[in-house]
């Protein structure tokens, strides 16, 4: 099975293309740049990609069973309010874009679609609501706006010989390098005030598994659907915790942000698949990893 991920070299791509790897997938990632020289643990096949609704796309799909759609153009470290100044820009890029790939997935004869949406669907929702795939959503952030349609596209396409689905993914955290919090860390041991500041988490490996879900479950449980992946909620003060008892002399800690007031993604759909994420135990044991990763020499 020939599996192609665009933006595999980012932060969530990269625990998808391992996980395919590891599953016996023949990997192809899809970039405007190659990935760094190592990023992976095993060789995989790079193609040009643009998120580019005038671009060709024609040798893209070539010899790929199953697509899945990471990438995303945004201002860096930015999703939502990723536009910058340029938000007709933005939504080209990013629907119209992302719409044109899956044409040329299902015109190639690709099987499977998978798109990365977001948890930014919600944006605009009623405080204390219970977040399930049922709720009809008007985002309000651009971002949301972007995924939601990107969603309704491609579940418009869903059809025998073409499954699509999509993942509502909340933050993803995980313990591969770079890592998204290495600057929450650096902020930290360098005595600059972070905010306190709660919101959901999957681990990395969670998120790969729930996109392996949708490349082997029966088509008709998964096509044209749209699922949750969320697996608990942490604040700074609890990412930071296991840096602060490392060290001898450490800065004081954030105050701890409100937890109950970030509403729950119920994901009882995506579990009913199988999908088991590793809560508490592997969020505990990827800061420790993540730690002993910034102590460790060089070499």
């Amino acid at each position: 099975m020939k599996a192609l991920i665009s933006g595999g070299s980012g932060l969530v791509g990269r625990y998808i293309v391992e996980a395919l790897l590891d599953a016996g997938y023949e990997v192809v990632t899809a970039g405007r740049a190659p990935p760094a020289e190592g990023l992976f643990s095993r060789p995989a096949e790079f193609r040009s990609l643009r998120l580019d609704p005038d671009a060709d796309h024609g040798q893209l799909f070539a010899g790929i069973d199953v697509f899945i759609h990471a990438a995303f153009d945004h201002l860096p470290g930015r999703y939502r309010g990723g536009e910058g100044d340029n938000p007709e820009g933005f939504r080209r890029s990013n629907l119209d874009g992302t719409v044109r790939l899956f044409e040329a997935a299902r015109i190639a004869g690709v099987k499977r679609v998978v798109f990365l949406s977001s948890r930014a669907v919600y944006d605009g929702v009623a405080s204390g609501t219970r977040l399930t795939e049922r709720l009809q959503v008007r985002p309000s952030s651009l971002y949301g706006e972007i995924k939601l349609l990107g969603e309704q596209a491609l579940a418009a396409m869903n059809a025998p010989g073409f499954t699509t689905a999509s993942l509502r993914l909340t933050g993803v955290y995980g313990g591969l390098r770079p890592n998204k919090w290495d600057s929450l860390f650096d902020d930290y041991l360098a005595g600059r005030m972070t905010k306190p500041r709660a919101g959901s988490e999957v681990h990395g490996r969670d998120a790969a598994q729930a996109v392996r879900l949708m490349l082997e479950s029966e088509a008709p449980l998964v096509g044209g659907q749209s699922f949750n992946v969320s697996d608990l909620v942490a604040d700074t003060r609890s990412i930071l915790a296991p840096l602060h008892q490392s060290l001898p002399k450490p800065p004081d800690l954030p105050p701890s942000a409100d937890k109950a007031a970030v509403a729950e993604m119920d994901t009882q759909e995506i579990r009913k698949l199988g999908w088991h994420p590793g809560g508490q135990k592997q969020f505990e044991e990827t800061l420790q990893l993540l730690i002993g990763s910034r102590s460790a020499p060089a070499s």
